[in-house]
């Protein structure tokens, strides 16, 4: 960590969060709390919560939570010093220097050097395209043949490389960047015969942006017959394509619902320009569980807008598995009689692509249909091979109710027998134990990249990422109840401490929040929250901390409610206890804890 907790709870201490959220979504009191809707999702009831004495927010419809820290790395998609350091600024609050060694340094100020060299190639490109007699051919292809506007063509910054092979080698070279920076950067080559070499040259560009807009790469469009046709930066230090999305700095702030997921940027350009700001496309790759994890973060459900012939049909089908293996939604838009969105967009218009969005087929009823046009209905061998391939999907769907609809849906659209079908699809294993090749292949490859994780951090009790247990559940109860209720510390004081929690992250939240109460005779549950810099931990935490448990309940069925959490997590430690020791004084000493905790109430 970058910098002390006093450092930390300084800027935490001069963040009020009602005040920091309040600048991005536009929060109503409402009883102690403040709520909007969620800025995380798209929602038409307000689920979104915000408290200031707690100094938390949650929303109960997507799950996500934390304090001030937790909202600013999430919408911002900042990692935790970052966050810091906006806040920081933003409360004007002094930082020290950052605490990295000599080669973190340098690591950081390389990348920055990237980032502004690709910024600065980025108005040179625009520039030409904007003044110079060379770059009117790519205005045309833009203006004419695209039909983009001058708006659009400034907002995504759009330009135009030159016909000379080393002009920006040169033009970057004039601005002090060394031979070693450019090729890092992935804009030039460098060889000993040839010296200096654009990568991109006689084509219209398209700067690509990370989720902070700053320029990191470039795809570049040959003007002319030349092959290939589209070029994309390498990966390079600031730049991975697996983890890219195009636009995806602007779609993120979009009020439309889900994602629009396209194949190309001049696809997403056409889209944003016709009001469908909630465009992205993967970059020059297949779509990867990299880019399925960053679109998790803001959606629960994307819109597959890829191309309608054969190869856009299989790449619609991979997204769908990737999509699945995370937990997101998929539902295809039909665009047909035309290739692409934007093909369609100019053909038929703005209005009609939102009527085909509306009518979007859900990604199982669209697999359905393409393997209903892959096999021959009239083959008895065909027709098996399709309704095994259908009872295979079939069995990915974990929710029995939408699992059986959609085997009712399909049974009978296709005319299959229902019972022989969804007996298929329980031999299949229900919640996809028979998984695609497609999927498997997939996991593979993402596990020897060491990619997205959907649960990244602590592999023990409580962690993201592994089945809650019904002790890691009682655990998050109990602190729940003290966050609520503080003055519980002293009335069970000598019945149950922070030791009696399982080892993982109810057990760190339990050793700061007793160690708060000692010290102050109050918890802060928005500085526990910066115990954990990893977003999916502090969601859980937060989730935990923010929970109000007293709704409609009398006081004596809270001390009832209490009591019975207290009994179980003692019995469970001491059980626990009882298993490993072996000092017979100590044994006894567990058995008259274990008497003593049986009639133990809590009485409030």
């Amino acid at each position: 960590m970058y910098y002390s907790d006093d450092v930390i709870n300084e800027v935490l201490s001069r963040n009020d969060i009602v005040d920091v959220i309040g600048s991005y979504a536009s929060l109503k009191k409402k009883g102690a709390n403040y709520e909007a809707c969620c800025p995380f999702h798209h929602e038409k009831t307000p689920s979104f919560k915000v408290n200031r004495e707690k100094q938390m927010y949650h929303c109960f419809g997507c799950g996500v939570g934390g304090n001030v820290f937790t909202f600013v790395m999430e919408y911002e998609n900042l990692n935790f010093p970052e966050a810091v350091e906006r806040l920081a600024e933003r409360a004007g609050v002094q930082l020290p220097e950052k605490s990295m060694n000599a080669q973190e340094r340098s690591r950081e100020q390389y990348k920055i050097t990237l980032r502004e060299m690709n910024k600065t190639a980025a108005a040179y490109f625009h520039y030409i395209l904007k003044h110079s007699q060379h770059g009117e051919k790519a205005y045309e292809y833009f203006h004419e043949t695209r039909g983009l506007s001058d708006e659009t063509i400034n907002k995504f910054a759009l330009g135009y490389s030159d016909i000379y092979r080393d002009d920006l080698y040169r033009y970057l070279k004039s601005k002090g960047y060394t031979d070693d920076q450019m090729k890092g950067s992935g804009l030039v080559e460098i060889s000993e015969k040839e010296g200096g070499v654009d990568k991109f040259w006689n084509r219209a560009m398209i700067p690509i942006l990370d989720i902070n807009g700053k320029v990191i790469a470039f795809g570049g469009r040959v003007m002319g017959d030349g092959k290939p046709k589209y070029i994309n930066t390498s990966d390079t230090a600031v730049f991975d394509k697996s983890h890219t999305l195009f636009a995806m700095n602007i779609a993120r702030r979009s009020r439309r619902k889900g994602f629009i997921c396209c194949e190309g940027y001049m696809d997403v350009i056409s889209m944003h320009q016709a009001g469908f700001d909630n465009a992205v496309a993967s970059l020059g790759t297949a779509f990867t569980f990299g880019h399925a994890g960053i679109i998790k973060r803001y959606a629960d459900e994307v819109y597959l807008a890829y191309d309608s012939d054969g190869a856009g049909v299989e790449a619609t089908k991979k997204v769908i598995a990737i999509l699945r293996e995370v937990g997101v939604g998929a539902r295809v838009i039909n665009m047909r009689p035309y290739k692409d969105p934007d093909e369609f967009i100019q053909n038929l218009g703005s209005e009609a692509f939102e009527e085909r969005i509306k009518k979007a087929e859900s990604g199982m009823m669209f697999l359905a249909r393409i393997y209903s046009e892959e096999y021959d209905q009239s083959d008895p061998g065909e027709l098996t091979k399709f309704q095994n391939q259908i009872a295979r999907e079939l069995a990915y769907i974990e929710d029995d109710l939408e699992r059986n609809n959609y085997v009712d849906a399909i049974a009978r659209k296709y005319v299959i027998d229902k019972d022989a079908l969804a007996a298929k699809v329980h031999a299949y294993g229900v919640a996809g134990t028979a998984k695609p090749e497609i999927v498997e292949r997939e996991t593979r490859r993402l596990q020897e990249q060491q990619g997205y994780e959907e649960f990244p951090g602590d592999q023990s009790a409580g962690a993201p990422g592994r089945p809650e247990t019904k002790d890691n559940k009682t655990a998050k109860l109990l602190l729940t109840w003290l966050v609520n209720r503080p003055e519980l510390f002293a009335r069970l004081d000598g019945v149950v401490s922070e030791a009696d929690f399982e080892p993982g992250i109810y057990r760190t939240v339990a050793d700061k929040l007793y160690s708060q109460y000692r010290e102050k005779h109050k918890v802060e549950p928005a500085v526990v929250v910066n115990t954990f810099q990893d977003v999916e931990e502090q969601r859980l935490v937060a989730g935990m901390l923010q929970t109000d448990l007293a709704i409609d309940m009398t006081e004596e069925e809270v001390g009832n409610a209490i009591t019975e959490v207290v009994k179980k997590i003692k019995l469970a430690s001491i059980k626990k206890q009882l298993e490993s020791e072996n000092d017979m004084m100590k044994v006894q000493q567990l058995i008259k804890d274990r008497k003593k905790i049986e009639k133990f109430k809590v009485i409030l």
